[in-house]
């Protein structure tokens, strides 16, 4: 079954001709690259898009994929940061981050004769609450994976076969999603949550989010508390031995007033847990 979705997969790849990779460096479109690369060769290129949202680890890691794997990326700036909608963060925000995206790239995609746009969407998407879908629709952008049946689980086995070493790689949503929806996105506060989970993760941790707030200060101003989700498989571990309070000592020296652990653990899509919640009519205390 899942060798048959791979040939639907390049079959399909082949059927474009041509095709510019829109990329990130995980799972999905490193998948992606790599086997756009091997059907369409010269025919195929990774784009990746640069800007604040993205951790610098994360564009090193892209790159150097690229360069082991063989297939070309280009860096490009995306310019989110100006437009006053993806600042104030509505829950659609990834809406904004991907126009901008397809925005950049579609001329690209043109200038160099590329018929197709695609981006790593996959099967295990749908239904989701997913705002860049509806970009991608707009600019026509195709998604292989998802319309191949290809599941996230078959694109880490997949990935594995390949030898990628992004197959067993945690999820990586843009640093923006730490921020919850309504309270604004800035550089600021995106770097503090870089540098709050590359702590984490430098600690061994592998399921790892810093979810950025802002707390009245009373007569002071506001100030950062950051809310820390890890595997819950990993909580104990966070919590045993001292190690939460080098934790809070470290997110502090970033800058961080209040440091606390979410008992519940990292779980997919938490900061859209708010917006169930007041779709139901429930208050939050």
């Amino acid at each position: 079954m899942i060798a048959e979705k791979l040939e639907s997969l390049r079959t399909l790849l082949r059927s474009y001709g041509s095709c510019l990779v829109a990329y990130s460096g995980g799972v999905d479109s490193v998948f992606l690259a790599r086997v756009t690369h091997d059907v369409l060769g010269e025919k195929s290129l990774a784009v990746i898009a640069d800007s604040a949202s993205l951790p610098r680890r994360e564009l090193a890691d892209a790159l150097q994929i690229g360069e082991r794997f063989g297939f070309p990326v280009r860096v490009v700036k995306t310019a989110e940061f100006e437009n006053p909608s993806y600042l104030a963060n509505p829950n659609n925000r990834c809406y904004f981050c991907k126009h901008e995206l397809f925005e950049e790239i579609l001329p690209l995609a043109r200038a160099e004769k590329f018929a197709v746009i695609a981006y790593g969407e996959n099967a295990s998407d749908v239904g989701d609450f997913r705002p860049g879908a509806q970009a991608a629709k707009e600019f026509q952008v195709r998604a292989p994976l998802k319309e191949a049946g290809l599941t996230k689980a078959e694109i880490r086995e997949l990935s594995a076969q390949l030898g990628l070493p992004t197959a067993d790689k945690p999820q990586m949503a843009c640093l923006s999603s730490r921020i919850p929806y309504g309270e604004p996105v800035t550089p600021e506060k995106l770097k503090m949550i870089e540098e709050a989970e590359y702590v984490l993760r430098d600690l061994g941790f592998y399921d790892v989010r810093v979810r950025h707030h802002m707390v009245g200060g009373g007569q002071k101003a506001d100030v950062h508390l950051a809310r820390i989700e890890v595997g819950p498989t990993e909580l104990p571990r966070l919590l045993a031995d001292g190690l939460s309070a080098r934790v809070a000592e470290a997110l502090k020296k970033i800058g961080y007033a209040h440091v606390t652990a979410d008992l519940q653990g990292y779980r997919r899509g938490s900061v859209n847990e708010v917006l169930a919640t007041r779709a139901e009519g429930k208050t939050l205390v």
